[in-house]
């Protein structure tokens, strides 16, 4: 049944229209409604306009229309002008109401906040982006070795030369209906997807009401960019985050530049925090001091037993300001935390991820207890450099301080003997025991020597008892061998660029590159690093090589030649097409690239090849360029692979997932895993990507292990 009504009548339209409003109200299932004296009583017709026959249509209007001519002028003037009087206010209360009901919510929501200690901005006015006036960003601390005094004291920010930048105002998330998380399998063959495909909502709130003088502010605009607004649900942060991210005055002025924070890096930067959050949320409740979080199964897994992910995302968390989250991580560490233990672990994910992690705190915070920390757990892995060759095991027992090589061989990968050197060599450093830094160095010193190179180019295994290569003759710059080439490079860096062994061996290993493995695509003439194997090249490429980009930029930033950083441009737009032809998004683990320009795409995936682990290589190139080129593409590449994360692998209950096909955006099929380094690094370099203060951080300062854990340069010795 529906109410129809007609207003203003003009000829035979207007008539029939006007017959509606009055005709005796008749259904084809029911009997007939007859009206009351026409003086006293006025009906609107409930019908169906489809439902009756043609010539009781035709009588019904013919009756309507002869009892409205008998009304006098007077009479239908009236009821016309009733009609539209009622219409007009139902019009007018509806705005009305609703515009009213859209104010209490703002202003309710904004009273909420402020009664849980968030000075938030009220409704109306727009968030100015500046720290409270008389104030600098805050900079934090380099090494020192006396304890804090306070345990309150590492919350704030200590030192010259790292300013922390002040977080922007919450903005507010629209609710909406949650969907649950996927289900999963062991083997990870599933078929549900993790989010909706829906994202970039953005949320802007005015409501007028602001005092004169806030009014007379210069105020910046800033609109949160919402990634999958439909899954936000987290809460705004503390209070003590709030207060936490207040910048302090720094303890040199001079040495701290002022900030110039635009609208869209702010936007930027909130939505890497949002991300940040949504992971921690999901580890706190179902992974909380274990190794790595299941986020389908709402579970966890156990590597070495000794809260991985809790402690490659330590610093991550001190540089988003996420002081508050810091501050439980820390109490953690501080109660926790032991090494002494009867667990088996891998020498480099142990060095890099929880040695790394646990001396790049302290630096940034003078916080003892992370030396402290670092220190027993670098004197427990020391056995396994107990080897007849001094190429240390793969595998160390920490609490029985016995090492040994992998179950089914005695060769350890080279990648993993010789990227643990920035981090024994920084620990030698602070301690002033040389044990850490000789035992790495000497790693460096045989493999310097070692024949079987090929231009620079080594094979992938080394044995521990020769200490000879070994599987020789396939070169890649992939799994394996990858962080040898690039820590060659920051060693030189991290000693003040002294050790000539370490840049010889780097610059001619750049050269082999270029001469054996780099080549271009037919369809696209993308420039890629391929393999070697056996004098065969096979264009196939890891997304671990897409690290080449950023550190051939490190390199031309330090003086090398010129052309390394054009090769970086190339490689870095060959990274982000990974990315952008996949139907996701993102990129594959493996690519394989067309030669043969007839050949029509690009970037080829094989089946196996097909999944993403949310690493971290490309989105460290870009932050690498940009802050070397200043070229807003580079953010702009990194802003859409973020939102590429957050759409197809952000799982809605909180944290993040490997899935295992980038090529089928409607079943990207979760893995049921977030990986220590997609909140140790991935975020992190994002972050660092949008990030508008170049001395955030600064590349002359610091530079970063292959866990994206910064250690301070040191400064070169006097000539």
């Amino acid at each position: 049944m529906v109410i129809k009504a007609g207003i203003g009548i003009f000829g035979s339209v207007g008539s029939r229209a006007a017959s509606k409003v009055l005709c005796p109200a008749t259904s084809s299932s029911g009997p007939r409604m007859y009206l009351p004296p026409r003086k006293d009583f006025i009906a609107l017709t409930l019908s169906d306009p489809h439902s009756h026959s043609y010539n009781n249509g035709k009588h019904r209007r013919q009756s309507c229309w002869r009892k409205w001519k008998q009304l006098s002028r007077l009479q239908r003037s009236l009821i016309l002008f009733l009609l539209a009087l009622l219409l007009i206010l139902a019009l007018v209360s509806y705005s009305s109401i609703t515009e009213q009901w859209r104010g209490l919510s703002e202003k309710d929501d904004w009273l909420e906040l402020k009664d849980r200690g968030l000075h938030m901005v009220p409704p109306g006015l727009k968030p100015v982006l500046r720290p409270p006036e008389g104030k600098a960003p805050a900079p934090v601390a380099g090494p020192h070795l006396e304890p804090t005094e306070d345990p309150q004291d590492l919350m704030e920010p200590r030192g010259p030369h790292i300013p922390v930048l002040a977080r922007p105002p919450t903005k507010m998330k629209p609710f909406s209906n949650k969907r649950p998380p996927p289900g999963s399998q062991k083997d990870g063959n599933v078929s549900d997807t993790v989010s909706d495909p829906k994202q970039n909502h953005e949320v802007v709130r005015e409501q007028p009401g602001v005092e004169e003088e806030e009014e007379k502010k210069k105020i910046v605009s800033w609109r949160g960019a919402m990634i999958e607004a439909e899954l936000a649900t987290e809460p705004p942060p503390s209070a003590n985050e709030k207060e936490a991210v207040e910048p302090r005055a720094p303890a040199d002025p001079a040495a701290t530049v002022p900030q110039q924070v635009s609208a869209a890096a702010t936007d930027r930067l909130e939505a890497v925090r949002d991300a940040f959050r949504h992971a921690w949320k999901a580890y706190k409740e179902y992974a909380w001091g274990h190794d790595e979080l299941k986020p389908i199964s709402k579970s966890f897994s156990e590597w070495f037993g000794l809260g991985l992910t809790l402690i490659d995302s330590l610093d991550t968390m001190w540089i988003l300001g996420l002081k508050e989250e810091f501050a439980e991580a820390r109490s953690w560490v501080e109660k926790e935390l032991s090494f002494d233990k009867n667990v088996d672990v891998n020498l480099f994910e142990t060095t890099i991820r929880i040695l790394g992690g646990l001396l790049s705190c302290y630096h940034l915070t003078g916080d003892q207890l992370f030396l402290d920390k670092a220190k027993d757990l670098g004197s427990r892995l020391m056995p396994a450099f107990k080897t007849p060759s001094k190429i240390p095991f793969s595998d160390v027992n920490i609490g029985k301080g016995t090492a040994h090589p992998p179950r089914w061989t005695s060769d350890s990968t080279l990648a993993e003997v010789t990227s643990i050197q920035l981090e024994f060599r920084e620990l030698s450093h602070l301690t002033q025991e040389s044990q850490y830094q000789d035992a790495a160095n000497e790693v460096m010193r045989l493999v310097h020597k070692l024949p079987g190179k090929h231009d620079g180019l080594v094979p992938m295994f080394i044995n521990t008892n020769s200490g000879q290569f070994s599987h020789k003759g396939v070169f890649t710059l992939g799994a394996r061998a990858d962080s040898y080439y690039e820590y060659l490079l920051k060693q030189w860096i991290q000693g003040g660029k002294t050790e000539d062994d370490l840049l010889e061996d780097y610059l001619q290993a750049i050269e082999g590159v270029k001469k054996h493995l780099v080549r271009q695509t037919g369809p696209g003439r993308l420039t890629f690093v391929g393999e070697l194997s056996h004098n065969r090249f096979n264009p196939k490429m890891d997304h671990l090589v897409c690290f080449l980009s950023g550190t051939l930029a490190l390199g031309a930033h330090n003086g090398l030649p010129r052309d390394h950083m054009d090769l970086a441009v190339q490689l870095m737009e060959t990274c982000y097409q990974m990315y952008k032809q996949m139907e996701t998004g993102l990129s594959p683990e493996i690519a394989h690239f067309s030669m043969q320009a007839s050949e029509g795409q690009d970037v080829i995936v094989k089946p196996a090849d097909r999944h993403n682990l949310l690493r971290p290589e490309t989105v460290e190139s870009l932050f690498y360029m940009y802050r070397f080129t200043k070229d807003s593409k580079y953010r702009e590449w990194g802003w859409d692979i973020l939102q590429s994360f957050n759409k197809y692998t952000k799982v809605p209950g909180g944290g993040f997932t490997s899935i295992n096909n980038v090529r089928d955006p409607a079943n990207p099929g979760p893995r049921d895993k977030m990986e220590s380094f997609f909140l140790g690094e991935t975020l992190k370099y994002l972050y660092l990507l949008f990030s508008d203060d170049m001395e955030l951080l600064s590349l002359d300062k610091y530079v970063f292990n292959t866990e994206a854990h910064p250690l301070p340069i040191w400064p070169s010795p006097p000539k």
